[in-house]
């Protein structure tokens, strides 16, 4: 699976090219993606929750297309989420999906802003917490993010995230359909190059305490999703693949979807079910 990820490792010199890329297929992300990882975000929605005592300004980093903050609002009547997001496209379907979510006081209660995660445009204190989904393997430097938060968090404040750890296992559709390319003597895909991944859980806390954040915790989890085999050559066809399939001639592009069809009919269902680790860590701005 791979638009959890870059399709290179995310560089200074590349940052640029990311955003447009987010850019671009914003609105597909809400509609594809964010279903995939609708089970981690609650995860991580249920775990902050116990902290959330006094919490009325809340950040999203990396907020996407809203899926995190505008579950936090639906879940805690009397917090106001800001989601940060470097791209505007992005940001504007967060927008979109608030005004189709919410209503009244409710939609005042969020609010997207464009900035990236290392230089947020916020007083120091300004937040109560932070959330993040999938979105610190990106940034350019996490070890300057996770500071950054932490300024503009209050006293006593915590950052919680969710994001992916690195995993060797393979989605077996996804290089089924590696092979039908090759077999069609298609261009392949190129190879995620997802350097951000962390490398382990005990990673995960070890890179909070160095960036100053006490009352550390981490734990690991499993992502999973089943694809119905309609549902996944759409997944491909119209998000995932969108470009590679668009610029194939009809009769390449049918005989692409026959040929993969075929294939994937013959996996069972355990097959069709994507698993990738994941890791939740928090960490809390002392209070001295």
């Amino acid at each position: 699976m791979r638009c959890h990820a870059p399709p290179w490792p995310w560089h200074h010199a590349r940052v640029t090219d990311q955003v447009e890329r987010f850019d671009r297929f914003a609105a597909g992300y809400a509609h594809w993606w964010a279903p995939v990882l609708a089970p981690a975000v609650a995860d991580l929605l249920d775990s902050v929750e116990p902290a959330l005592t006094g919490t009325e300004r809340l950040l999203d980093i990396g907020t996407g297309t809203g899926q995190l903050a505008l579950g936090a609002v639906a879940r805690w009547p009397g917090v106001s989420i800001v989601g940060v997001d470097p791209s505007s496209g992005m940001a504007a379907v967060a927008d979109t999906e608030a005004d189709r979510l919410l209503s009244g006081a409710d939609r005042r209660r969020f609010r997207s802003v464009v900035a990236f995660a290392d230089k947020l445009p916020f007083a120091d204190g300004d937040f109560d917490g932070a959330v993040s989904s999938f979105v610190f393997q990106l940034v350019p430097n996490r070890a300057r993010a996770f500071r950054e938060v932490r300024r503009v968090l209050k006293p006593g404040g915590a950052l919680s995230y969710v994001t992916w750890l690195e995993d060797e296992r393979v989605f077996m559709p996804d290089a089924i359909f590696d092979e039908v390319l090759d077999d069609l003597d298609i261009d392949a895909r190129g190879a995620d190059g997802r350097s951000g991944d962390l490398p382990s859980v005990e990673r995960a806390a070890g890179e909070l305490r160095r960036a100053g954040f006490s009352d550390v915790t981490s734990r690991g989890g499993l992502l999973e999703h089943h694809f119905e085999l309609d549902h996944y050559l759409a997944f491909l066809t119209d998000f995932d693949e969108e470009t590679l399939f668009a610029e194939l001639e009809p009769d390449v592009r049918e005989r692409l979807v026959t040929t993969l069809r075929e294939r994937l009919s013959a996996l069972s269902p355990d097959q069709m079910t994507m698993r990738f680790q994941i890791v939740f860590a928090s960490g809390r701005r002392s209070r001295a």
